[in-house]
């Protein structure tokens, strides 16, 4: 009888194991990581079947689709500086394929009201939560960032991301990427910068923005690649006069690299306003922070480009 009973019970397992959904979490089983390779642009996304299924409409880049949605909604002012969508204003999703199945993440901008009904949605929608937190400090009106992700069926996934968007739109009462969008004044000697960051960005709306991927880490999260595309970069948002510039961004980081990375911000007049996680399940471990400078451009671009060289994202 107790050999007919063991027997049973591993019948019942295996079945349950054979049946998860394609697409899902089926290496957690006896232990194993969920390590499936999958560099981007190794299996071909459907973006036709995304914008379908989502009802926006984004860019594709490498293999990967993200859609962004900028809150032009949202009239935010920092130490009398406008935050516009190029600041950092912006919520944004990315697909990335896998085999049968896809996996998505995000970054959605939540005010005080937003938050519970729209996290609520995420859960319900079968997405993680990875992480909520704060860009800016002394900003008005107040707002967080809810970083999400999931990986299923194209179908489950699409679904789950409109209905996430769907419900900001809905607590919010319009589209948030509905009406005028905003612009800055920026007067920097933009070669100048160039010399001193050691890198080029890209003018929009008043707002110049560099994108610094960091190609020396091979970055998974549930065993998937993470590109720059899908988020794992740092970046720095300028505006402002030579004088009095402003400027917003966001650092990656290894473990080793977080504590000189905010030293060099802060004793160059550089705010650390948050220092966090965008994931939970990435290989090697990623700390993320958001920092805030207000003052002559030439000492706030020093700043920077010395916390960069704490980091292997050098010139």
């Amino acid at each position: 009888m107790k050999t007919l009973f063991i027997s049973a019970v591993v019948s019942i397992v295996l079945a349950s194991c054979n049946n998860q959904p394609a697409g899902e979490s089926a290496m957690h089983s006896a232990g194993q990581k969920d390590t499936i390779a999958c560099p981007p642009g190794s299996s071909k996304l459907d973006v036709a079947k995304i914008e379908q299924l989502t009802g926006m409409k984004g860019m594709a880049k490498n293999g990967e689709y993200k859609i962004t949605v900028p809150q032009n909604d949202l009239k935010i002012v920092v130490d009398g500086f406008k935050i516009i969508p190029p600041m950092g204003l912006g919520s944004w999703i990315a697909f990335t394929s896998c085999a049968d199945s896809v996996m998505a993440m995000g970054d959605i901008i939540v005010t005080e009201t937003d938050l519970k009904p729209v996290q609520a949605e995420v859960i319900k929608q079968g997405f993680q939560i990875t992480a909520i937190h704060n860009h800016f400090v002394r900003n008005h009106p107040n707002v967080m960032y809810m970083h999400v992700d999931r990986r299923g069926n194209m179908e489950t996934v699409c679904s789950g991301a409109k209905a996430i968007f769907d419900k900001v739109k809905q607590v919010r009462g319009k589209d948030p990427k509905e009406g005028k969008p905003d612009s800055v004044v920026n007067k920097l000697n933009i070669p100048a910068l160039d010399s001193v960051m050691g890198y080029k960005g890209e003018m929009g709306k008043g707002v110049y923005k560099y994108t610094i991927g960091r190609p020396d880490i091979t970055l998974t999260e549930h065993g998937i690649a993470i590109s720059t595309f899908m988020g794992f970069n740092t970046w720095a948002a300028w505006q402002g006069t030579p004088e009095r510039a402003a400027v917003a961004g966001d650092f990656t980081m290894l473990e080793s690299e977080v504590a000189p990375v905010i030293k060099a911000l802060v004793e160059n007049g550089i705010e650390v306003v948050a220092v966090h996680n965008h994931m939970v399940h990435e290989q090697p471990r990623i700390f993320f922070l958001h920092y805030w400078g207000v003052g002559p451009v030439e000492q706030l671009a020093k700043g920077l480009r010395l916390a960069l060289d704490q980091t292997k994202a050098k010139k």
